[in-house]
């Protein structure tokens, strides 16, 4: 859609149509950020921005330039959209309510008369004999479009229907796995803490250089939260190479394990009486504290000045190098983001043209791009959408 509004904009004149193949627009954008849909990320700078992304980083960088996060902020918000930034630099809309952007993006459809056709999923792409395009898609009936320009701009290639649909058009598509999932952890640590938080974790894969640090969230499943989500998107491949059964290490709080040490040993130097139960040295939730102390086979009745050297580096290890098995991921339904997409080398990414074809260009998450938790992914669309939508126009 906004690829296909910097068209309409690009070209006021063009007969711009959008098709889509659910019932209603913009399902993806609805959902996001649990309903409140995180436009963008605070980050202004392309060079640091770029490296949230663990594919297309450097393809990225001089789209960003053209378009980043200061240009989409710019443009909701001159269509009356503020943005908020919170503490962690994600940026949402100040109603919280993901149907504020929605309607901003519909009422640019209706201004710059973009002709929207929904329930119309395009089955089959291929080359015109005399140039452009034609589309063999789904309407009210089959009909047939012909195109003199066209955005591919699907989301990602997860379906067999959508590698399809792109078949005759002769792209290398590298194989779609899922990115930012969540881990299937069955361990009796967790039982009972569904909905628990720390704020600041660090995590790894055992084997692999995969290190995050972030908040952490307790689900019914496992572990989610940034901490895991970030870890998914840089190991995507790995993960998925490995079917989603490894070891996870966790501290529950980002402190190297001397430190760790450390702070055992002053606390129960200054508090020896203290029950280990009523005092330690993070501030981590009680429920996880007690249960980190049962797992180091501590009673957590006992005063301080009866835990033992052994029993402090129990601790030590279970706060910080806790290791977890992972049997799976997040079910797929879950999953809005892919690794994967159209192969990189294969676009002009000064115009998102196909270096195939002339004419066709592509936007967002088909290509082999995406970013990790936090906005990201929404610039990307936007920044390619963007260019993608102007290069069709002018040309």
């Amino acid at each position: 859609m906004f690829a296909a509004l910097a068209a309409a904009e690009t070209a006021p004149d063009a007969h711009v149509v959008l098709l889509e193949a659910a019932p209603q627009p913009l399902a993806k954008v609805r959902i996001s950020g649990g309903g409140r849909c995180n436009v963008t990320h605070a980050c202004f700078e392309p060079r640091d921005l770029v490296k949230c992304y663990p594919r297309g980083a450097r393809e990225l960088l001089g789209p960003f330039t053209r378009f980043g996060p200061r240009d989409t902020i710019a443009w909701f918000e001159s269509r009356g959209v503020a943005l908020k930034v919170e503490a962690d630099g994600r940026m949402f809309p100040t109603t919280d309510d993901s149907a504020t952007i929605i309607d901003a993006l519909l009422n640019e459809v209706a201004q710059r008369r973009v002709d929207l056709r929904l329930r119309t999923p395009v089955r089959h792409i291929e080359p015109a004999s005399d140039g452009g395009f034609v589309l063999h898609a789904d309407g009210s009936g089959r009909e047939t479009i012909n195109v003199d320009r066209l955005i591919v701009a699907p989301g990602g290639l997860r379906g067999a229907a959508s590698q399809a649909m792109l078949a005759p058009l002769g792209h290398s598509i590298e194989p779609p796995v899922p990115s930012l999932f969540t881990f299937h952890i069955d361990d009796p640590r967790l039982k009972g803490l569904e909905g628990l938080s720390v704020p600041n974790a660090r995590t790894a894969v055992s084997g692999m250089r995969l290190e995050e640090t972030g908040p952490l969230l307790v689900t019914h499943w496992g572990l989610s939260g940034p901490a895991i989500l970030k870890l998914s998107a840089w190991g995507a491949r790995k993960l998925a190479e490995c079917h989603y059964r490894f070891t996870l290490r966790v501290s529950w709080v980002a402190r190297a394990m001397d430190q760790l040490r450390d702070d055992l040993l002053k606390l129960r130097a200054s508090q020896p009486r203290r029950h280990a139960a009523n005092a330690n040295p993070w501030e981590l939730p009680a429920r996880l504290w007690n249960r980190l102390l049962e797992a180091a086979q501590v009673s957590p009745d006992a005063p301080w000045s009866g835990v033992s050297n052994a029993a402090l580096q129990a601790i030590e290890r279970q706060v910080g190098g806790a290791e977890f098995a992972v049997a799976g991921k997040s079910l797929n339904k879950d999953e809005f983001v892919t690794c994967g997409g159209i192969r990189l080398k294969e676009v002009d990414f000064k115009t998102l043209e196909s270096r195939l074809h002339p004419g066709l260009h592509f936007a967002g998450e088909v290509l082999d791009i995406d970013g990790i938790t936090g906005g990201f992914n929404f610039q990307a669309a936007w920044t390619t959408g963007r260019i993608a939508g102007r290069a069709a126009a002018l040309a």
